[in-house]
């Protein structure tokens, strides 16, 4: 998938000259966390919840140390007293955006949100701003995926096999790894090398098409004692 699949297209701006009670009061009522900034048609900024919490209004000014003062200079200061202190949105917004463009995947998506550790990406065509792609969005491409419909033809043969391919593919694959399959119904044995080995090995197994449920039957060995563990829900039954 790419961006322009998952993106929000109606996108509410506001302009370098909103006044900050104003941005503030329209992030409210049309629930969203972040607003781009335009200036003529051109996207110049964004400002998002982070921008509010140091403001003046609210008491929540930086409180510095004489020395502290000393070390950031008082160009740092004045910064922060317009950030603290400015009326208009061109007081406390980001400057130069990080933007992605329609056809941008979704894996670069998530690598940029997680290297700049920010929760939206304006979507450009050329210079027009034509979308915004919030982690809102993700989750409902998750929400919305997680709820295809399996292929109706995978048959229990093909099932056991993609799984067996996957795991055993994989560095983390159990011991002596076997499946089995009905009507959809799948079965894990072997042993697990780790609980995090477990979890993977049952998140692949849900995973491949076809699958409708998946018992855990991998158990855990201790290479050095011999210690042996049944799976927790072998565990369970036995109860």
């Amino acid at each position: 998938m790419r961006a322009h699949q998952i993106m929000t297209k109606n996108v509410v701006t506001v302009t370098p000259r909103t006044a900050i009670e104003d941005a503030a009061n329209i992030m409210l009522r049309n629930h969203v966390s972040g607003l781009p900034v335009v200036d003529g048609g051109k996207l110049v900024g964004i400002v998002s919840e982070s921008d509010f919490l140091r403001r003046g209004e609210i008491g929540t000014g930086r409180k510095r140390s004489a020395i502290l003062q000393f070390l950031f200079g008082s160009g740092r200061a004045a910064d922060d007293f317009v950030h603290e202190r400015g009326r208009r949105i061109e007081d406390v917004m980001t400057l130069d955006p990080v933007t992605v463009k329609e056809q941008t995947p979704l894996e670069e998506l998530v690598r940029l949100m997680e290297k700049k550790d920010i929760k939206r990406l304006p979507v450009m065509r050329g210079k027009e701003l034509v979308g915004i792609v919030t982690r809102s969005n993700l989750l409902q491409a998750v929400a919305s995926l997680a709820h295809e419909i399996p292929d109706p033809t995978v048959d229990d043969d093909h099932i056991r096999d993609r799984v067996l391919r996957q795991v055993d593919a994989a560095s983390w694959h159990p011991i002596g790894f076997e499946v089995t399959v009905r009507n959809g119904v799948v079965h894990l044995h072997g042993i697990a090398t780790s609980d995090h080995a477990r979890e993977a090995t049952i998140v692949a197994a849900e995973n491949t098409a076809g699958v409708k449920e998946v018992h855990d039957h991998l158990c855990f060995v201790d290479t050095y004692t011999g210690f042996y563990v049944e799976s927790p829900e072998d565990k369970r039954a036995t109860r």
